[in-house]
């Protein structure tokens, strides 16, 4: 039996992905370093520190620990200024419908983000009385794609790891997933989330019993 379904944010519930990456240019730009779109892939689901030293990498730049906490501290700066623009408007489409099935069976949900200003992200989206809990990453000691992120949601909602299903459009996130024991549901190519125990373009037109396990839930 199916008792949670644990969300990603970014990427997942709203696009704030692009935001991240956004930040994330406007700093590799500013330490000089070439920065694509499939850099920016490679940062999906990863928290700050790792991001920062997968980008330092692509320049062969090393910092001491004081500018490297700058340099995280700016880019956040840079995203913070970024999701003033989100609103209602900006949840992406088919999750609203999919969060008011899920309350109606009475499943437990819960945003699961590496990114320690989900808070505002879901205050801003205007989802808050939609969700039971809100785990980010500044609440566990290691991310993804150590599964301690969705491990600490599930039990905040009181759930069995095997009885969750976690959405991510990460590969670190599906990989996390994995570790935990949980059922993975991925959003967007094969080629990153093709691990998941289900793959779909995004979420619109994704019914509850889309999901794997819960179709088997609804026979019983």
């Amino acid at each position: 039996m199916i008792q949670a379904v644990l969300f990603d944010l970014d990427g997942v519930l709203t696009d704030t992905a692009e935001y991240h990456y956004l930040a994330w240019k406007r700093l590799a730009d500013e330490l000089g370093v070439p920065f694509t779109r499939d850099d920016g892939d490679r940062l999906r689901g990863v928290s700050r520190r790792p991001a920062l030293e997968i980008i330092l990498g692509l320049g062969n730049l090393t910092g001491t620990e004081t500018e490297i906490n700058e340099w995280m501290d700016r880019k956040n700066a840079h995203y913070q200024e970024l999701i003033t623009r989100v609103t209602p408007a900006d949840l992406l489409p088919g999750v609203a419908e999919l969060l008011r099935e899920l309350r109606e069976r009475r499943i437990g949900i819960a945003v699961a983000s590496a990114s320690k200003n989900s808070p505002d992200v879901i205050r801003r989206l205007g989802i808050g009385d939609s969700i039971d809990e809100l785990v980010h990453g500044g609440m566990v000691e290691r991310q993804k794609p150590y599964p301690d992120l969705f491990l600490r949601a599930a039990r905040e909602l009181g759930a069995e790891p095997a009885a969750c299903i976690v959405v991510e459009d990460a590969t670190a996130g599906i990989e996390a997933a994995i570790a935990a024991g949980m059922v993975s549901v991925g959003l967007g190519p094969e080629e990153r989330v093709g691990a998941a125990d289900r793959v779909f373009p995004s979420l619109e037109n994704v019914s509850v019993d889309d999901l794997p396990g819960m179709t088997r839930q609804a026979d019983g």
